[in-house]
Protein backbone atom coordinates (compact mmCIF):
# COMPACT_ATOMS: atom_id res chain seq x y z
CA UNK A 1 0.00 0.00 0.00
CA UNK A 2 2.98 2.18 1.09
CA UNK A 3 4.27 1.33 -2.83
CA UNK A 4 1.10 2.26 -4.62
CA UNK A 5 0.45 5.59 -2.86
CA UNK A 6 4.51 6.29 -3.39
CA UNK A 7 5.76 6.21 -0.29
CA UNK A 8 8.83 3.19 -0.22
CA UNK A 9 9.93 1.56 2.69
CA UNK A 10 12.91 0.43 3.39
CA UNK A 11 13.17 -0.17 6.95
CA UNK A 12 9.94 -1.99 8.18
CA UNK A 13 10.90 -0.38 11.64
CA UNK A 14 9.84 2.92 10.10
CA UNK A 15 6.66 2.27 9.81
CA UNK A 16 6.28 1.86 13.25
CA UNK A 17 8.06 4.44 14.49
CA UNK A 18 6.15 7.36 12.38
CA UNK A 19 3.34 6.03 14.48
CA UNK A 20 5.14 7.47 17.32
CA UNK A 21 6.66 10.48 15.48
CA UNK A 22 5.86 14.27 17.63
CA UNK A 23 8.51 16.58 15.58
CA UNK A 24 9.28 16.58 11.90
CA UNK A 25 12.51 18.62 10.56
CA UNK A 26 12.13 19.42 7.49
CA UNK A 27 14.53 21.58 5.27
CA UNK A 28 13.71 24.40 2.46
CA UNK A 29 15.40 23.91 -0.73
CA UNK A 30 14.35 20.97 -2.73
CA UNK A 31 11.68 19.59 0.07
CA UNK A 32 9.43 22.92 1.14
CA UNK A 33 10.56 24.39 -2.10
CA UNK A 34 10.37 22.93 -6.11
CA UNK A 35 14.05 22.74 -6.00
CA UNK A 36 14.21 24.21 -9.30
CA UNK A 37 15.54 28.40 -8.41
CA UNK A 38 15.51 30.62 -11.00
CA UNK A 39 17.70 33.98 -11.47
CA UNK A 40 15.73 36.83 -10.34
CA UNK A 41 17.83 39.52 -9.46
CA UNK A 42 21.29 41.16 -10.10
CA UNK A 43 22.88 44.35 -9.08
CA UNK A 44 26.48 46.19 -9.08
CA UNK A 45 28.07 48.26 -6.34
CA UNK A 46 30.74 49.39 -8.44
CA UNK A 47 31.49 51.25 -11.34
CA UNK A 48 31.10 47.65 -12.87
CA UNK A 49 27.85 46.87 -14.99
CA UNK A 50 25.10 45.11 -13.83
CA UNK A 51 26.14 42.06 -16.73
CA UNK A 52 29.66 42.12 -15.09
CA UNK A 53 28.05 41.05 -11.73
CA UNK A 54 26.67 38.50 -13.18
CA UNK A 55 29.21 37.38 -15.81
CA UNK A 56 31.70 37.05 -12.37
CA UNK A 57 29.08 35.20 -9.92
CA UNK A 58 28.20 32.52 -13.14
CA UNK A 59 31.34 32.29 -14.21
CA UNK A 60 32.58 30.93 -10.40
CA UNK A 61 28.90 29.30 -10.53
CA UNK A 62 29.33 27.22 -13.40
CA UNK A 63 31.69 24.36 -11.71
CA UNK A 64 29.53 24.05 -8.79
CA UNK A 65 27.08 21.79 -8.64
CA UNK A 66 24.81 23.29 -6.08
CA UNK A 67 20.73 24.30 -7.62
CA UNK A 68 21.46 27.44 -6.96
CA UNK A 69 24.63 27.55 -8.86
CA UNK A 70 22.84 26.29 -11.68
CA UNK A 71 19.96 28.90 -11.63
CA UNK A 72 22.28 32.03 -12.28
CA UNK A 73 24.40 30.41 -14.69
CA UNK A 74 21.36 29.59 -16.46
CA UNK A 75 20.16 33.11 -16.52
CA UNK A 76 23.62 34.01 -17.54
CA UNK A 77 23.23 32.17 -20.79
CA UNK A 78 19.33 33.18 -21.09
CA UNK A 79 21.34 37.00 -21.07
CA UNK A 80 24.00 35.67 -23.60
CA UNK A 81 26.90 36.20 -21.24
CA UNK A 82 30.41 34.87 -21.96
CA UNK A 83 31.59 32.98 -19.01
CA UNK A 84 35.56 33.75 -17.76
CA UNK A 85 37.94 31.00 -17.24
CA UNK A 86 38.75 30.85 -13.58
CA UNK A 87 41.14 28.87 -11.43
CA UNK A 88 41.53 26.96 -8.37
CA UNK A 89 37.93 26.46 -7.84
CA UNK A 90 36.64 25.78 -4.45
CA UNK A 91 33.32 25.35 -2.71
CA UNK A 92 33.27 26.18 0.68
CA UNK A 93 30.17 24.01 2.63
CA UNK A 94 27.73 26.37 4.16
CA UNK A 95 29.27 29.32 2.33
CA UNK A 96 29.52 29.59 -0.89
CA UNK A 97 32.04 29.35 -3.66
CA UNK A 98 35.16 30.57 -4.36
CA UNK A 99 38.39 31.17 -7.02
CA UNK A 100 41.27 32.97 -8.85
CA UNK A 101 40.55 35.71 -11.75
CA UNK A 102 44.03 37.41 -12.46
CA UNK A 103 45.55 36.63 -9.54
CA UNK A 104 42.35 38.39 -7.64
CA UNK A 105 40.75 35.99 -5.22
CA UNK A 106 37.04 36.47 -5.82
CA UNK A 107 33.63 34.99 -3.67
CA UNK A 108 30.39 34.15 -4.60
CA UNK A 109 27.99 33.17 -1.06
CA UNK A 110 26.23 34.50 1.72
CA UNK A 111 27.42 36.86 4.86
CA UNK A 112 29.98 33.56 6.30
CA UNK A 113 32.05 34.17 2.95
CA UNK A 114 32.17 37.73 3.52
CA UNK A 115 33.27 37.45 7.02
CA UNK A 116 35.95 34.76 5.38
CA UNK A 117 37.02 37.16 2.83
CA UNK A 118 37.27 40.14 5.40
CA UNK A 119 34.91 42.67 4.25
CA UNK A 120 31.82 44.70 4.75
CA UNK A 121 28.49 45.48 3.72
CA UNK A 122 27.34 49.15 3.72
CA UNK A 123 23.92 50.48 5.40
CA UNK A 124 22.84 50.78 1.92
CA UNK A 125 24.05 47.24 0.86
CA UNK A 126 22.08 45.63 4.04
CA UNK A 127 18.95 47.64 3.35
CA UNK A 128 18.79 46.26 -0.64
CA UNK A 129 19.60 42.87 0.56
CA UNK A 130 16.96 42.87 3.61
CA UNK A 131 14.37 43.72 0.93
CA UNK A 132 15.44 41.13 -1.82
CA UNK A 133 15.27 38.40 1.32
CA UNK A 134 12.12 39.99 2.89
CA UNK A 135 10.22 38.27 -0.21
CA UNK A 136 11.93 35.03 -0.09
CA UNK A 137 14.72 35.52 -2.38
CA UNK A 138 17.89 33.89 -1.87
CA UNK A 139 20.83 36.23 -1.46
CA UNK A 140 24.85 35.57 -2.43
CA UNK A 141 27.20 38.42 -2.43
CA UNK A 142 29.93 38.75 -5.27
CA UNK A 143 33.78 39.57 -3.32
CA UNK A 144 36.59 40.26 -4.74
CA UNK A 145 39.52 40.75 -2.12
CA UNK A 146 38.17 42.57 0.39
CA UNK A 147 34.84 44.00 -1.44
CA UNK A 148 31.64 43.29 -1.81
CA UNK A 149 31.08 44.18 -5.44
CA UNK A 150 27.45 43.16 -6.24
CA UNK A 151 24.61 41.19 -5.24
CA UNK A 152 22.77 38.15 -7.29
CA UNK A 153 19.14 36.93 -6.18
CA UNK A 154 17.86 33.62 -7.12
CA UNK A 155 13.88 32.61 -5.93
CA UNK A 156 12.57 28.98 -5.70
CA UNK A 157 8.87 28.68 -5.61
CA UNK A 158 6.74 26.62 -2.69
CA UNK A 159 5.43 23.59 -3.64
CA UNK A 160 1.66 23.96 -4.01
CA UNK A 161 1.19 20.84 -1.94
CA UNK A 162 3.25 22.23 1.04
CA UNK A 163 0.77 24.27 3.10
CA UNK A 164 -2.06 21.87 2.66
CA UNK A 165 0.25 19.19 3.76
CA UNK A 166 2.08 20.94 6.88
CA UNK A 167 -1.61 21.67 8.10
CA UNK A 168 -2.68 17.93 7.87
CA UNK A 169 0.48 16.87 10.05
CA UNK A 170 -0.37 19.66 12.14
CA UNK A 171 -3.57 18.66 13.11
CA UNK A 172 -2.23 14.76 13.68
CA UNK A 173 -0.37 16.58 16.47
CA UNK A 174 3.32 16.51 14.61
CA UNK A 175 4.90 19.82 15.14
CA UNK A 176 6.78 21.31 12.13
CA UNK A 177 9.97 22.45 12.06
CA UNK A 178 11.85 23.85 9.06
CA UNK A 179 16.09 24.32 9.77
CA UNK A 180 17.97 26.11 6.46
CA UNK A 181 21.00 27.11 5.64
CA UNK A 182 18.78 30.32 3.69
CA UNK A 183 19.06 34.07 5.70
CA UNK A 184 16.85 34.94 8.45
CA UNK A 185 14.39 36.96 6.41
CA UNK A 186 14.46 34.37 3.71
CA UNK A 187 13.44 31.47 6.09
CA UNK A 188 10.79 33.69 8.32
CA UNK A 189 9.21 34.71 4.99
CA UNK A 190 8.61 30.98 3.98
CA UNK A 191 7.96 30.11 7.64
CA UNK A 192 5.45 32.83 7.90
CA UNK A 193 3.68 31.59 4.56
CA UNK A 194 3.42 27.89 5.15
CA UNK A 195 2.59 28.54 9.20
CA UNK A 196 5.34 26.64 10.41
CA UNK A 197 6.22 25.97 14.56
CA UNK A 198 9.27 27.18 14.40
CA UNK A 199 12.32 27.45 11.91
CA UNK A 200 16.24 28.39 11.98
CA UNK A 201 18.67 29.74 9.90
CA UNK A 202 21.85 30.21 8.68
CA UNK A 203 22.07 26.17 9.70
CA UNK A 204 25.22 24.31 8.39
CA UNK A 205 24.83 20.37 8.57
CA UNK A 206 26.19 19.66 11.81
CA UNK A 207 23.66 22.74 13.28
CA UNK A 208 20.95 20.30 11.55
CA UNK A 209 22.51 17.20 12.95
CA UNK A 210 22.62 18.26 16.60
CA UNK A 211 19.26 19.64 16.77
CA UNK A 212 18.11 16.49 16.01
CA UNK A 213 20.07 14.87 19.22
CA UNK A 214 19.13 18.10 21.22
CA UNK A 215 15.25 17.30 20.66
CA UNK A 216 15.69 13.46 20.90
CA UNK A 217 17.21 13.68 24.51
CA UNK A 218 14.63 16.05 25.21
CA UNK A 219 12.14 12.91 24.45
CA UNK A 220 11.24 14.14 21.03
CA UNK A 221 10.50 11.10 18.50
CA UNK A 222 12.09 12.63 15.37
CA UNK A 223 11.42 12.46 11.59
CA UNK A 224 13.67 14.59 9.16
CA UNK A 225 13.17 15.40 5.72
CA UNK A 226 15.38 16.57 3.17
CA UNK A 227 16.97 15.75 -0.33
CA UNK A 228 20.42 16.79 -0.27
CA UNK A 229 23.94 15.73 0.66
CA UNK A 230 23.89 17.97 3.49
CA UNK A 231 20.77 16.34 4.96
CA UNK A 232 22.56 13.10 5.04
CA UNK A 233 23.72 13.12 8.54
CA UNK A 234 20.28 14.28 10.07
CA UNK A 235 18.57 12.14 7.87
CA UNK A 236 21.02 9.21 9.19
CA UNK A 237 20.38 10.56 13.06
CA UNK A 238 16.71 11.31 12.94
CA UNK A 239 14.29 8.78 14.34
CA UNK A 240 12.77 8.33 10.96
CA UNK A 241 14.76 9.38 7.77
CA UNK A 242 12.38 10.69 4.53
CA UNK A 243 14.29 11.21 1.42
CA UNK A 244 12.49 13.61 -1.56
CA UNK A 245 12.55 11.22 -4.30
CA UNK A 246 13.63 14.16 -6.62
CA UNK A 247 16.94 14.23 -4.24
CA UNK A 248 19.97 13.00 -4.25
CA UNK A 249 21.12 9.19 -3.70
CA UNK A 250 23.14 9.72 -0.76
CA UNK A 251 19.89 11.11 0.96
CA UNK A 252 17.90 8.20 -0.16
CA UNK A 253 20.58 6.04 1.09
CA UNK A 254 20.55 7.52 4.58
CA UNK A 255 16.85 7.47 4.61
CA UNK A 256 13.77 4.36 5.72
CA UNK A 257 11.41 6.21 3.82
CA UNK A 258 11.79 7.67 0.10
CA UNK A 259 8.56 9.74 -1.14
CA UNK A 260 8.38 9.15 -4.85
CA UNK A 261 7.00 11.84 -6.04
CA UNK A 262 9.35 14.27 -3.73
CA UNK A 263 6.59 16.32 -1.78
CA UNK A 264 4.94 16.23 1.84
CA UNK A 265 1.74 15.02 1.28
CA UNK A 266 4.25 11.48 1.12
CA UNK A 267 4.59 11.95 4.68
CA UNK A 268 1.10 12.85 5.55
CA UNK A 269 0.09 9.45 3.56
CA UNK A 270 3.29 7.63 5.23
CA UNK A 271 2.22 8.80 9.28
CA UNK A 272 -2.01 7.61 8.12
CA UNK A 273 -0.34 4.14 6.75
CA UNK A 274 1.76 4.00 10.03
CA UNK A 275 -1.39 4.93 12.39
CA UNK A 276 -3.63 2.32 10.01
CA UNK A 277 -0.80 -0.67 9.86
CA UNK A 278 -0.33 -0.03 13.81
CA UNK A 279 -4.11 -0.64 14.75
CA UNK A 280 -4.31 -3.65 12.44
CA UNK A 281 -1.09 -5.56 14.21
CA UNK A 282 -3.17 -4.74 17.73
CA UNK A 283 -6.25 -5.97 16.27
CA UNK A 284 -4.42 -9.41 14.85
CA UNK A 285 -2.65 -9.78 18.00
CA UNK A 286 -5.86 -9.58 20.19
CA UNK A 287 -7.67 -11.88 17.61
CA UNK A 288 -4.66 -14.72 17.78
CA UNK A 289 -4.37 -14.09 22.19
CA UNK A 290 -8.25 -14.87 22.16
CA UNK A 291 -8.29 -18.01 20.15
CA UNK A 292 -5.64 -19.48 21.97
CA UNK A 293 -5.92 -18.13 25.33
CA UNK A 294 -9.41 -20.31 25.09
CA UNK A 295 -8.37 -23.34 22.43
CA UNK A 296 -4.97 -24.14 24.20
CA UNK A 297 -6.25 -24.85 27.97
CA UNK A 298 -9.55 -26.92 26.25
CA UNK A 299 -7.46 -28.72 23.90
CA UNK A 300 -4.98 -29.52 26.87
CA UNK A 301 -8.26 -30.98 28.91
CA UNK A 302 -8.88 -28.04 31.50
CA UNK A 303 -12.76 -28.98 31.35
CA UNK A 304 -12.06 -32.77 31.14
CA UNK A 305 -12.33 -33.27 34.94
CA UNK A 306 -15.48 -31.43 35.33
CA UNK A 307 -17.37 -31.10 32.38
CA UNK A 308 -16.07 -34.57 30.81
CA UNK A 309 -15.10 -32.63 27.31
CA UNK A 310 -11.72 -32.74 25.13
CA UNK A 311 -11.13 -31.17 22.10
CA UNK A 312 -11.09 -33.09 19.48
CA UNK A 313 -8.14 -33.01 17.42
CA UNK A 314 -10.56 -31.96 13.86
CA UNK A 315 -11.82 -29.01 15.52
CA UNK A 316 -8.39 -27.94 17.25
CA UNK A 317 -7.19 -27.87 13.56
CA UNK A 318 -10.46 -26.09 11.87
CA UNK A 319 -9.90 -23.57 14.80
CA UNK A 320 -6.33 -23.22 14.38
CA UNK A 321 -6.95 -22.61 10.76
CA UNK A 322 -9.65 -20.22 11.26
CA UNK A 323 -7.55 -18.07 13.77
CA UNK A 324 -5.14 -17.70 10.80
CA UNK A 325 -7.80 -16.73 8.24
CA UNK A 326 -9.17 -14.37 10.76
CA UNK A 327 -6.18 -12.97 10.82
CA UNK A 328 -4.78 -12.55 7.53
CA UNK A 329 -8.40 -11.20 6.22
CA UNK A 330 -8.02 -8.21 8.48
CA UNK A 331 -4.28 -7.34 7.35
CA UNK A 332 -6.10 -7.48 3.94
CA UNK A 333 -8.50 -4.87 4.84
CA UNK A 334 -5.37 -2.30 4.53
CA UNK A 335 -6.05 -3.03 0.87
CA UNK A 336 -9.24 -0.85 1.11
CA UNK A 337 -7.41 2.16 2.76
Amino acid sequence: MGAQSGVLVKDARAIEEMNKVDTLIIDKTGTLTEGKPSLNAYKSFTDKTDLDILKLAASIDVNSEHTLANAIVAGAKENNVELLKLENFESVTGKGVKAILKGKKIGLGNHRLIAEFQATLTDEQKKLSEEWQSTGQTVMYLIVEQRVEGIVSVSDKIKKNSKSAIKSLQKMGIKVHMLTGDNKYTAKTVSDELGLDGFMYDCLPNDKYNKIIELQKQGHIIAMAGDGINDAPALEQANVGIAMGTGTDIAMQSAEITLVKGDLTGIVRARDLSLKVMRNIKQNLFFAFVYNSIGVPIAAGVLFPFFGILLSPIIAATAMSFSSVSVISNALRLRNK
